[in-house]
């Protein structure tokens, strides 16, 4: 009886431990279902890989709740909506950003969400019932996979091109140029001694012509004496033509004529009667009676 007795009590206690297990896991699961979330929606283009319910979405680099579930888009097959549970005290602003990020090339994918400018408002729902839309913008891994085929594109041709350029023409044409120039070397090597005299005579020829301006600096200033003199002149013939020297200058040339036609009817009659000068004219006109 006793044996039997003892069976029922442990019985009993593994029963009761079960019981208040049970009541445990419940209470914290009604915990767990009765906290309030709030849900925002966000439009991905393109593959959303990594992605699916339950995916973590963070907020700043902190886990800030899940994404809920995934749907195409019905009005642009080109782009994915996910539906993102959060928690309420978030404040969500209008210029926030949803991203697909990684963790690390290798690690799983997240939804990273910007915080956004402090002086931004509030992403609020329009209506009753609406679920506000976060902007989404590609992240830095998601540019370089998309623009990853159009740079190898460019790779493969650049790498075309260089074959061409590389055929065996050329590299028989750039193994003369090599061998030219190490012709050109050695010669050079040879006529060392020929070119450091040439260079020393070019700076002695250098130094002559230092010497030499210096002496033609002062023959620049008397020459430049001389245009000034010659510009003084040219203005004070300038002045002569268009001033009163003009008219004088004429003046003199038409009384200098006068004179030489004096002079000249004065030698004239010198040599018709040269004794009239010194003795007057001694012949007496007819005198009538």
């Amino acid at each position: 009886m006793e044996t039997k007795a003892n069976y029922v009590a442990v019985g009993a206690f593994v029963l009761i431990c079960m019981v208040g297990l049970v009541v445990t896991l419940l209470w914290l699961a009604g915990a767990q279902y009765s906290q309030e979330y709030v849900y925002y929606q966000t439009y991905f283009k393109g593959p959303v890989t990594g992605l699916g319910d339950g995916t973590t979405v963070r907020y700043n680099g902190i886990d800030v709740g899940r994404v809920k579930e995934l749907n195409f888009d019905p009005n642009d097959p080109q782009k994915v909506v996910a539906k993102l549970q959060l928690k309420p005290d978030l404040h969500i602003r209008v210029d926030s950003e949803a991203t697909i990020e990684s963790e690390g090339l290798t690690g799983g994918s997240y939804v990273e969400i910007s915080g956004g400018k402090k002086d931004s408002a509030e992403l609020v729902p329009a209506y009753p019932g609406q679920v506000p839309v976060i902007k989404s913008s590609q992240s830095t891994l998601q540019q370089l996979a998309q623009s990853a085929p159009k740079l190898m594109e460019k790779l493969n041709n650049a790498a075309d091109k260089i074959n061409d350029l590389l055929n065996e023409k050329n590299r028989k044409a750039f193994g003369n140029i090599l061998g030219n120039l190490d012709q050109t070397t050695a010669a050079l090597a040879r006529r060392s001694k020929d070119i450091d005299a040439l260079l020393a005579n070019f700076s002695a020829a250098s130094a002559k012509l230092n010497d030499a301006s210096g002496k033609i600096g002062p023959t620049i200033t008397e020459a430049d004496l001389t245009l000034k003199k010659f510009g003084k002149l040219s203005d004070d013939a300038d002045a002569f033509v268009n001033g009163e020297g003009l008219g004088q200058l004429t003046d003199l040339v038409r009384e200098s004529r006068g004179l030489v036609q004096s002079l000249t009817r004065l030698s004239n009659e010198l040599d018709r009667q040269p004794t009239k000068l010194l003795f007057g004219d001694r012949h007496k006109g007819y005198t009538p009676k």
